[in-house]
């Protein structure tokens, strides 16, 4: 796993989401570090400039990438921040090793569980349990919804683009089957979750929805902002991200 490491004092450390590299959170991570912590943002197995194995496509094992580095660097109290999928690879860490090296968990708009039920209506728009097991064999599909929609030609332009490649498709479907609703509610670490008003895949209320499973949990809608809040609204994040590791 390649990564990167800036800052010193207490470690934050900020989990990509599918298809974007580690770097494409560096105003965060220069931010979090102006502000006294040491941050590390890695890029996940298939993602930048980690190696692509051909196993490990699936959501629990992107969990044991989480705790190997967190094992390897010697990191024992970190405020671990996930934006997209990467939200959900902390869930599937927390699921299986617990909390002891985590003092708290922040995720960047991404809904718990992806499919929508008579239990959740907070998914991916258009996921449900009867197309969940195609639904994303192409890639993330169009939804036509936030601002901008997400339109079948800008998921063609994502999918032209240099990124993950085909092995990575199980991962993403995987991750659609999954609910972390459980893991999130059973975390003994603050937790905040947040969300674009506009966002592209999921209704914003998916946050509040998420926080009330967990007294310790508080939820923020940014305005004004798609599912891509680093790009949409980068200074905001900051913001938020500064005071909670405070």
């Amino acid at each position: 796993m390649h990564y990167l490491d800036e800052g010193a004092g207490p470690v934050t450390v900020l989990v990509h989401g599918y298809g974007a590299p580690a770097a494409g959170w560096a105003p965060q991570q220069r931010a979090l570090a102006e502000a006294g912590h040491r941050v590390l943002a890695f890029d996940r197995r298939s993602h930048g400039e980690s190696d692509s194995p051909p196993y490990g496509q699936r959501m629990a094992r992107h969990g044991a990438d989480l705790a190997d580095l967190l094992e390897a660097l010697d990191v024992k109290d970190a405020l671990l921040v996930g934006a997209s999928m990467g939200a959900n690879a902390i869930w599937a860490y927390i699921d299986v090793f617990g909390t002891d090296r985590v003092r708290g968990v922040v995720s960047v708009d991404q809904t718990p569980k992806m499919v929508n039920d008579s239990s959740w209506a907070f998914g991916f728009y258009g996921l449900t349990q009867d197309n969940v097991g195609t639904y994303f064999d192409h890639g993330i599909p169009a939804t036509d919804r936030g601002n901008p929609p997400y339109t079948r030609e800008m998921a063609a332009l994502r999918a032209s683009l240099p990124g993950p490649g085909p092995e990575t498709l199980p991962l993403l479907r995987d991750h659609a089957f999954q609910d972390w609703r459980d893991v999130a509610s059973r975390a003994e670490v603050p937790i905040l979750f947040l969300a674009g008003q506009d966002s592209q895949f999921w209704p914003c209320g998916h946050a509040a929805a998420s926080a009330a499973l967990n007294p310790l949990a508080t939820a923020t809608v940014i305005d004004a902002c798609g599912h891509v809040v680093m790009a949409d609204q980068p200074e905001r994040l900051n913001e938020e991200l500064v005071a909670f590791a405070k």
